[in-house]
């Protein structure tokens, strides 16, 4: 390939490494000329794993910003950051992926779409489950009509004593939250995704602090420290679209279950309904009889994108990215869809804090 997008990376630790570095790196595409992050080390070594000695790295983000040769970044910070570095390098003139949650709130996200417009520059947001298998089959027949009018749905983010231990995701002033913001946020987005609805009419939200100061957990990870856990362990919220249809969120990093779910969506119309609760699962009567349809999705892929470095999601929302920059093709997931995902999620922590049902307009 003769052209290839220039990225610049910053922040290089645990979703770098563990999703976008590595899927980059596979990518055609794109070649990674600049590393950026607090912590010195990480930046040596994400260029020693995935760079040239060539590479540049960085401590400061705005210096990286300064190379007029970086094409794209990608902003791979905690969440209190996302907006203050996605704007500054839409301003440079940069376009960005930057992960999810897009913001700490709807104010930010706003900003960062006020960027983009302004910059002219491409911004999408690191919703990858999008990108799945039995996502990208949903969503196909979701469009092709098969379930009607989609009236009620469910967003699924569920573990059972699953709190990420490491770097500041049990702090509620970096992160913003816990569950509702780390992995709700991705079962709500494909929900919205799923019904092609994002219009929000009010939500009411709970959250809770059942297990913060527990000690002797059973976690997956380890036992969590109790005076840095100040986000929620668990936050369920009920919203009510403008043309009547209903999402049940329920998110939760610890809860005491036992069939724990993670990234799924259940939807329901007047024609058909489909969930993930056993594999994708299409609900509906044929015939006069119920029956439920199991799409096998390992006999031929839908076709989504050729060219990527792989065939997992995190490489085709890699080589998506390349191409909108590139070849000016479609994203597959907008900014403007994910900062509704941020709307809802702040109403949800406003309705807690409140005690009162949380109203968008």
């Amino acid at each position: 390939m003769d052209k290839k997008v220039r990225i610049g990376v910053i922040g290089c630790g645990g979703i770098a490494n563990g999703k976008h570095m590595p899927a980059e790196k596979r990518n055609p595409a794109a070649e990674m000329v600049a590393f950026c992050d607090i912590i010195e080390e990480r930046a040596l070594k994400a260029r020693e794993d995935y760079g040239t000695p060539e590479c540049a790295v960085y401590t400061d983000y705005k210096e990286l910003l300064k190379d007029k040769s970086i094409d794209a970044v990608l902003v791979l910070t905690p969440n209190c950051s996302h907006c203050e570095i996605t704007v500054a390098a839409l301003n440079a003139g940069k376009h960005v992926l930057c992960e999810k949650p897009m913001a700490m709130n709807y104010a930010e996200a706003k900003k960062m779409l006020d960027a983009r417009d302004k910059a002219g520059k491409i911004l999408t947001i690191g919703y990858q489950n999008r990108f799945r298998p039995d996502s990208l089959y949903l969503k196909k027949v979701a469009d092709e009509g098969m379930f009607g009018d989609v009236y009620y749905a469910e967003a699924i983010a569920i573990r059972r004593r699953a709190v990420p231990t490491w770097g500041v995701f049990i702090d509620r002033e970096k992160q913003g939250g816990g569950p509702l913001i780390d992995i709700g946020t991705h079962a709500l987005d494909l929900t919205l995704f799923m019904m092609d609805n994002y219009e929000p009419a009010y939500c009411v939200g709970k959250t809770f602090h059942k297990l913060n100061k527990q000690r002797e957990t059973g976690n997956a990870w380890g036992d969590w420290d109790v005076e840095k856990f100040t986000a929620e362990d668990s936050a369920f919220g009920f919203v009510v679209m403008k043309n009547g249809a209903v999402i049940y969120l329920k998110s939760s990093w610890a809860l005491n279950i036992a069939d724990p779910r993670e990234a799924i969506t259940t939807i329901c119309g007047d024609k058909a309904g489909a969930d993930m609760l056993d594999g994708l699962r299409i609900n509906t009567v044929m015939a006069g009889k119920q029956v439920m349809i199991k799409p096998d999705l390992k006999a031929g892929s839908v076709a989504f994108f050729e060219g990527a470095g792989g065939g997992a999601p995190e490489d085709l929302e890699a080589a998506t990215f390349t191409n909108a920059v590139l070849n000016g093709g479609k994203l597959y997931v907008t900014a403007d869809q994910a900062a509704v995902v941020t709307r809802i999620l702040e109403g949800i922590y406003k309705s807690e804090e409140t005690g009162k049902p949380y109203y968008f307009d």
